[in-house]
């Protein structure tokens, strides 16, 4: 997908056949099929998400490298995505449509969100992936974006209904 400025960094559907399961794969190993990108030390988030909701509403850049991902939450097929995501890239909110499990590479420097997440019919999972110890940002206000010594634990029982599948 290049055919618009920024279209080289959506990476749709990078399958591999996992030895158990269908996979999602992506690395820097040379001889990879999944090698894409070079690799850095990194900072991971994943979160499942159910509803639509708007993430980073202003746009910014990191001195780091970042992935984007988005897949479906069916653990057993990440490709069963049934939901809509704008990202909008570059200076000029270059707007890109997610509807399938994809991955976004973000280039140190490049400016981009919101990601807004207009339809999620099936829960999806999303993740980031930095390159760098920490999140931080090179542009952008960080005000609304928790610090990571401020993040709180779940509780023992907390964790226990989580793993029960029920409501906190």
């Amino acid at each position: 997908m290049a055919e618009t400025k920024y279209g080289q960094y959506i990476i749709r559907e990078p399958l591999e056949r996992a030895r158990f399961a269908p996979g999602i794969h992506i690395c820097a190993e040379e001889g990879c099929g999944g090698a894409k990108f070079p690799s850095f030390p990194s900072e991971l988030t994943f979160m499942t998400i159910t509803e639509p909701l708007i993430m980073n509403p202003e746009p910014h850049a990191h001195d780091y490298d970042q992935f984007l991902c988005f897949l479906g939450g069916n653990s057993m097929n990440f490709v069963e995505f049934d939901a809509e995501v704008e990202v909008y890239l570059g200076e000029e909110g270059e707007k890109h449509i997610v509807d399938t499990a994809t991955i976004v590479y973000i280039p140190k420097g490049l400016m981009h969100c919101p990601i807004k997440l207009i339809r999620v019919s099936k829960p999806i999972i999303f993740g980031h992936i930095c390159f760098a110890p920490t999140y931080t940002r090179s542009v952008g206000d960080m005000s609304g974006h928790p610090v990571h010594r401020e993040r709180k634990s779940y509780s023992p029982e907390e964790l226990i209904k989580l793993r029960a599948g029920k409501p906190l």
